[in-house]
């Protein structure tokens, strides 16, 4: 009885251990599936409205520099400072200006005097010449003297011009009415002609430059009005009218720049604002409905441009490396041409991570 009841024991021992490692390993084959963030493919298109990001500014915007080389010794100019027209901004030390305007003071003295000797010798000749002492060169040898003088006398004269114009390119002046934006120098320091020490915002009325994609340019005129708000404004939509618009593509941005200026002033709008532009096609946009994706769940591999289609059931997903042809990039994303139906789920997360053919769960 005894080796009967151990025998038993052994066995429902040997039962427990072999159903836990079947347990064990179907845990260890339990496939774990990655999740994977993810949008559905979507027609988008025929909008009357449409909005546009941009950044504020005044219409004229002006970099202050000098026109002459030295040493800045005054400065008067701090953020936010109003200023108006011919106020002094600056000055610079000027020292080769003045060195340069004494040393054309002095050509144009000696020029003067040799050009008063040159005419009394000429007068003294003349003489000579009427009275038939002298000869015909000599008078001639003389005139031309006194006109190399006198052409040499004028030059020295512009050359003194110049030069004092020189030593008032070492002040700066404000060029308009304005408030001072930024200020990038200061005093002792060495600058050269051009290099921007300031920046004055002229002018009151404030403009928005924004790039329009090819799709939307042609439905935009000058005149034509749009409303603007500004996120640091909030509550308050203001009216603008489009006053520049770009025939050319800018290469850098693939869009067509233009310019709104808004109508109503308002002094709680700044330079640098971010701001939205919104435009009202009304019935002049087409009705026609495009497939569209966001910028994100686009891949690159070489020349080619690709997706990662999510395919299958709730139960099971797998992951395809889908090829596709895009068209322009509009507000909304890009827009499909083929390569993509309506509805399909594509990943917008973790591109340079996903396989093709990998399983997955939705996030």
């Amino acid at each position: 009885m005894k080796y009967i009841k151990m025998f038993k024991l052994l066995s429902l021992a040997g039962l427990i251990l072999i159903s836990s490692c079947g347990k064990k390993n179907e845990e260890v084959t339990k496939e774990v599936f990655r999740p994977v963030k993810y949008t559905e493919v979507k027609l988008s298109g025929g909008e009357k409205t449409r909005g546009f990001s941009g950044t504020a500014k005044t219409e004229k915007i002006i970099n202050l520099s000098f026109r002459n080389t030295g040493i800045i010794v005054m400065l008067d100019m701090k953020l936010g400072q109003k200023v108006k027209k011919g106020d002094l901004l600056s000055q610079l030390d000027n020292v080769q200006a003045r060195l340069n305007y004494e040393s054309a003071i002095e050509s144009k003295n000696s020029a003067e005097s040799q050009m008063n000797t040159a005419k009394l010798s000429l007068n003294r000749v003349r003489t000579l010449f009427e009275k038939g002492s002298t000869s015909l060169s000599d008078y001639e040898s003389a005139k031309n003297s006194y006109r190399t003088a006198v052409a040499s006398f004028e030059s020295s004269k512009r050359s003194v011009a110049i030069q004092e114009e020189q030593i008032k390119f070492g002040y700066l002046y404000a060029p308009e009415d304005g408030s001072i934006a930024s200020v990038v120098a200061e005093v002792d320091e060495n600058v050269s002609p051009g290099q921007t020490i300031g920046v004055l915002n002229a002018g009151t009325a404030i403009e928005i430059e924004i790039g329009l994609p090819e799709s939307v340019i042609n439905n935009v005129h000058k005149d034509m009005p749009v409303k603007v708000s500004f996120t640091a404004i909030e509550d308050k939509i203001f009216d603008a009218l489009v006053s520049e618009v770009s025939s050319s593509l800018d290469n850098n941005t693939s869009t067509y720049p233009i310019r709104v200026t808004i109508i109503d002033k308002d002094e709680r709008i700044k330079s640098g604002m971010a701001a939205s532009v919104v435009f009202d096609f009304g019935s002049v946009v087409s009705n026609e409905k495009q497939l569209v994706i966001p910028p994100v769940s686009v891949g690159e591999d070489g020349d080619n441009r690709f997706v990662f289609l999510i395919q299958g059931s709730e139960d099971s997903y797998t992951i395809k490396k889908q090829p596709v042809k895009l068209g322009e990039l509009t507000s909304e994303g890009f827009i499909i041409k083929t390569g993509l139906e309506e509805g399909q789920k594509i990943a917008t997360a973790g591109l340079q991570t996903l396989l093709d053919g990998q399983k997955v769960k939705l996030n």
